[in-house]
């Protein structure tokens, strides 16, 4: 177990980490959204080509990534079993190998993991824990190493052999992730490991019909399913950590700290995108996961409506930016955003409005990316008015 007093003093660390890191999320997702690239002068666009060049040259490091996170996660499981964790082992592993990876995806992430590891190897904080940070924490390194593999894929597009490559490293990284959105569907009855490998199909279609827009809308979909697993591991009802660390808080504590870990750190990979959008939910669902917070304390309703708001937000800004690009790619692209979050919330939506409405909505969102496609913007503008309200309504029934 964990000492409390250094217990606390590392979970005020692991917070004040973490605001940078939300912040980080926040600055590289502003970076991702914005498709216009200011001129730079001829002698950074060499060293920006010498980056992507080594970049290139880097395939074979993958593979002792994501080698190295196994292992790691394995010596670290040890603690479940009461069994003694060769911490020291774990750092100098994820210290050679690993590290340079989640420094170059989120610095501020490479803290809170070093910080759980030492505070781990110093007994200060459960082995269990600090398996569940490193665990969950390099599975966001992960998911935001297929969105920056996706971004390569667009600036070399017309490279079909450099575009093939980027594609199939965000498959070896997704294929690390594929356990846990499994391990969702069996919870939930979904079906996202099929979502997210038509969305990759259709990202090898486009490839092969040299169709950009195809491309970037199977993107989506692998993006926002994967978002979607980390909702319904952290905050979605019945089967989150939120709603699990609440009820086992009422037996054993401890192990509902260890759930509670678990849900702030699903929770990382979607804390940038929602503090960007929805940042008062982002804020509320912190308070409840972080880790200082007494875990018989935590309201899992309280974490799911905040969720259901955030995401419902972030569905009206997708369909406002697609109203305001109509007519280009992106109109098209928000489109199919704006509808994949309303399915992020599926289920809440249908507990909240009725089974009915909900059909209803889902119709509404496909008869808009259709119209958007078309360029129907009459018909498109109607449907969209009502997408809004039911999405407002929504948010108003979860405050």
């Amino acid at each position: 177990m964990f000492k409390k007093g250094n217990f606390i003093i590392l979970m005020v660390i692991l917070g004040l980490v973490l605001s940078a890191c939300g912040q980080n999320d926040e600055n590289a997702q502003a970076q991702g959204d914005d498709k216009q690239e200011a001129k730079q002068p001829e002698d950074q666009k060499n060293q920006e080509e010498t980056e992507k060049s080594k970049d290139s040259d880097s395939s074979e490091s993958k593979a002792s990534d994501v080698s190295a996170y196994k292992a790691g996660v394995k010596e670290l499981a040890k603690a479940k079993e009461g069994k003694e964790v060769d911490f020291q082992a774990v750092i100098d592993l994820y210290k050679s190998d690993l590290q340079p990876l989640v420094q170059k995806q989120d610095s501020a992430v490479d803290q809170q993991i070093v910080a759980a590891l030492e505070a781990g190897k110093a007994g200060e904080l459960d082995g269990y824990i600090v398996k569940q940070i490193f665990d969950k924490l390099t599975q966001k390194v992960f998911y935001l190493t297929i969105k920056h593999e996706f971004k390569e894929v667009e600036e070399y597009w017309g490279d079909s052999a450099e575009v093939n490559k980027e594609i199939e490293e965000a498959k070896e990284f997704y294929a690390v992730l594929k356990g846990t959105v499994s391990k969702r569907d069996n919870a939930y009855s979904t079906n996202m490991v099929d979502q997210i490998e038509a969305g990759f199909n259709e990202i090898e279609k486009a490839v092969e019909n040299d169709d950009l827009l195809g491309f970037q809308l199977g993107k989506q979909v692998v993006d926002k399913t994967l978002m979607k697993t980390f909702y319904l591991a952290s905050g979605a009802l019945p089967h989150g950590y939120a709603t699990k660390a609440a009820k086992e808080a009422k037996e054993d504590v401890a192990h509902a700290k260890v759930e509670q870990a678990e849900g702030w750190a699903f929770y990382q990979s979607l804390t940038g995108y929602l503090t960007r959008h929805a940042k008062e939910e982002a804020a509320l669902i912190e308070s409840q996961f972080n880790l200082e917070k007494d875990v018989t304390k935590l309201d899992p309703t309280v974490v799911n409506n905040a969720f259901v708001r955030g995401f419902s937000k972030i569905a009206l800004h997708e369909y406002e930016e697609s109203e305001e690009y109509w007519g280009k790619d992106k109109s098209v692209i928000t489109a199919l955003e704006g509808a994949l979050f309303i399915d992020m919330i599926d289920t809440d939506i249908t507990r909240i409005l009725g089974k009915e409405a909900f059909t209803e909505l889902t119709e509404q969102a496909q008869s808009y990316l259709d119209a958007a496609k078309a360029g129907e913007k009459e018909k498109a503008m109607k449907v969209l008015e009502k997408i809004e309200g039911t999405l407002k309504t929504v948010i108003e029934n979860t405050k």
